[in-house]
Parts: C-alpha cells; sequence; structure tokens
C-alpha cells in the first residue's frame, strides 16, 4: 500500500494520519484548528486563554457556557452539580468513597476489567468493598448476567465501568439498582444518548471524548454531596468544588478551553442522538470486516462489544509486529493492543472520522490477502 504517512499538504506541513490512540485520544480537526487560531491572541484581548487568570470575566465565562452546552449535550437535571476538576478518573477512585460513604461503610464493585480493578483496589483502602461479580473467568470478554450479582441492600453505592478500554466490553443498559449507582464514564461518555437521572455519581477522565489529558468531570447528584468524611482532602471535596464554581484552586484552564469547543462541536454536529449513529457505524464497519474474515477475531460477546474500543488478533500472532509496522507506514497509528491484553487495539471515539476506519479496513484486507 501507498505510504501514506509520508504525504504533505500543500503548505508543506505533515498531514493528519489516523490516529486510533487509547488515550490522550484523537481531537476534532476543527477543534484543533479553532485553538491554532486562538493560540497566541484570544478574541481581541492581546493574550493567549491559557495566559489569563481563572478569576478573569473571559475565563469564568468560558467555563461556565461550557457547563451550560454539557448540560444541553447530556439533558444533566437541575439537581445534579457538574464539576471540572484535576487529577484524572484515577484520583476519584479514591474520592468517590471519601465523598460518599464513612469509614469501613459497605460498598459494592462490578469488576469487568482493567479499570474496575483499579477502582475495587483504591477503594478497599477507605471501605468495605464487595465485588459482587466478575467477569474474571471469562478473561474479561462479557460482562455476567445480571441475576448472579450479589448486591448488599445495605451499599452505600454500586460502582461499575460501563465501558472498559483495554479489554473492549461496554454496557449498553444501565443496571437495576436500588442504592446510588456510580459510574466511571472515562471512555464512553459523550459517545451517545445517556440518561444521567438513573446515576448518583458520573466521572470521566477527559482524554477520550470530552478534550485534552488535565481535565477530569464529575456529575453529581446534589443530595449525594455534603457527605465527605472529614478527613477527605479538599481539593477531593465534591461539596468544595460544587460550592467555589470548580475554581478552589487554579483549574487547568487550557483544557477547560478545548473542552468546550468540543462540546460546542458535538452540539453543532445535532448532539449525542447524532454522534451515537456516527460511533455505531464505524464500529460496525470494523467488526464486520474483523467478523467475515478467518484471518482475524475479536474475543467479545457480540451483545457487549464496545463501541469505542476494538481489540483484535491475528490468527498467526507472529505476524503482529509487521502488521503494526506497515500500518504505520500507511498513516494508521497506535494500533497495538494493550501490553495485558496483546494483539491490535483500535479505538473509536468521537473524532475518529469514518474515513480513519475504512483505511483501517482496507489496510486489514490487504494485509491479509498478502500474509494468509
Amino acid at each position: 500500500m501507498a505510504a501514506s504517512g509520508q504525504a504533505r499538504h500543500a503548505s508543506g506541513l505533515m498531514a493528519r494520519l489516523h490516529n486510533f490512540c487509547a488515550g490522550p485520544a484523537a481531537l476534532p480537526a476543527a477543534v484543533l484548528e479553532q485553538a491554532r487560531d486562538d493560540m497566541l491572541e484570544w478574541h481581541g484581548r492581546g493574550l493567549s486563554f491559557m495566559e489569563m487568570s481563572h478569576r478573569s470575566p473571559e475565563v469564568v465565562g468560558v467555563v461556565e457556557g461550557a457547563e451550560s452546552c454539557l448540560r444541553r449535550l447530556l439533558d444533566i437535571p437541575d439537581d445534579y452539580a457538574v464539576l471540572f476538576l484535576q487529577g484524572g478518573a484515577s484520583t476519584q477512585f479514591a474520592a468517590v468513597p471519601l465523598n460518599l460513604v464513612p469509614p469501613h461503610a459497605p460498598v459494592d464493585y462490578l469488576d469487568t476489567g482493567h479499570w474496575s480493578l483499579k477502582a475495587i483496589a483504591e477503594a478497599q483502602r477507605f471501605a468495605d468493598v464487595q465485588v459482587v461479580a466478575s467477569s474474571a473467568a471469562s478473561r474479561y470478554t462479557d460482562i455476567p448476567a445480571r441475576s448472579t450479582w450479589r448486591c448488599r441492600d445495605n451499599a452505600g453505592y454500586l460502582h461499575y465501568c460501563p465501558n472498559e478500554t483495554i479489554g473492549g466490553v461496554e454496557f449498553f443498559a444501565e443496571p437495576e439498582v436500588d442504592v446510588p449507582l456510580v459510574a466511571d464514564m472515562s471512555s464512553t461518555l459523550l459517545s451517545r444518548s445517556l440518561d444521567v437521572s438513573r446515576f448518583g455519581v458520573i466521572y470521566a477522565g477527559a482524554q477520550k471524548n470530552i478534550g485534552p489529558a488535565g481535565l477530569t468531570l464529575v456529575i453529581a447528584h446534589r443530595e449525594l454531596l455534603g457527605r465527605a468524611r472529614h478527613t477527605c482532602p479538599s481539593m477531593l471535596d465534591w461539596t468544595i468544588a460544587s460550592d467555589n464554581g470548580s475554581m478552589y484552586n487554579t483549574p487547568p484552564t487550557f483544557a477547560l478551553y478545548l473542552a468546550a469547543l468540543v462540546f460546542d462541536w458535538l452540539e453543532a454536529g445535532g448532539g449525542l442522538a447524532a454522534m451515537e449513529t456516527v460511533n455505531r457505524r464505524k464500529a460496525g464497519t470494523l467488526y464486520t470486516a474483523i467478523d467475515n474474515s478467518a484471518f482475524y477475531s475479536n474475543p467479545v460477546a457480540p451483545e457487549c462489544r464496545s463501541l469505542m474500543n476494538v481489540p483484535f488478533v491475528l490468527a498467526d500472532a507472529g505476524l503482529d509486529g509487521r502488521f503494526l509496522e506497515e500500518a504505520s507506514a500507511a498513516g494508521l497509528l497506535n494500533l497495538k493492543g494493550h501490553r495485558s491484553v496483546g494483539g491490535m487495539r483500535a479505538s473509536l471515539y468521537n473524532a475518529v472520522p469514518q474515513a480513519s476506519v475504512d483505511a483501517l479496513v482496507a489496510f486489514m484486507h490487504d494485509f491479509e490477502q498478502r500474509c494468509s
């Protein structure tokens, strides 16, 4: 195949390639172009947005606008607080029990993969964690049947990860439980429509579908605020963040600015219903190519295959290195699977266009023809 990775625009700048990175992930080209144009001087102010005080009317206005747009996209009820924080979703692994339950209180966790396990390990430092069900026996290729979950009536909450980026397993319905539902939506938030009212708390690192790394989003029902332990660090206390408009300390202002542009891009594109249609088409294109081949395979149960992260393996693992080398030369980047799983993984976040998926499928077909 032609080495499109060497292509350049007429301007002499290197062309943008096909980025399938699991995170930090692709950002919309229109957003990057706007950020480029605003980089040195923002809206006639004579300085970059990055150089402005976070207390300035300009920055406060962007943050407030970002929240308003996000509320429209997700139809977030007024009785939910929206917080823009730092520390990544991994910091929220500790913040969740510290904000919601007293020491040693019972909390329930569902184990469906790598990020579930990370959350469980951290929560065990602060609460009485019970794993209500696990898909470890299937090597995290499915979701445990709801009838097998051993939930406790007195649990402070049930935590789960709706989309496991490494295993490529996704929930397409919210669990029915009688306690607050807490979800790590780092890799699925804003990829499709969602009923926020079904959740007590949603949190997400930004670097998949929201914006660049460095920003974390928390959406919490207001009735769950004010429960933080007195030992909870101020920087992890959601009530303090809410009371201070997400500006208890200096927030990551440029990451917030880029997230605001992403929210505007999503809204201009028809919102999350339209985005879901696009994402289902992209994932369908790749899964169909895999399923119609004897050379590639995906291990995940079809009913819970992720729209965002598609792992696949070659029939001959000895060809993995060659596949990755030739894919990179063809302008198809970041396809190596996670070290714990191996094989390949294509992450199809919102900003990955259909054309990139089509290019990947064409390369896969060509590689199969040459190597079978």
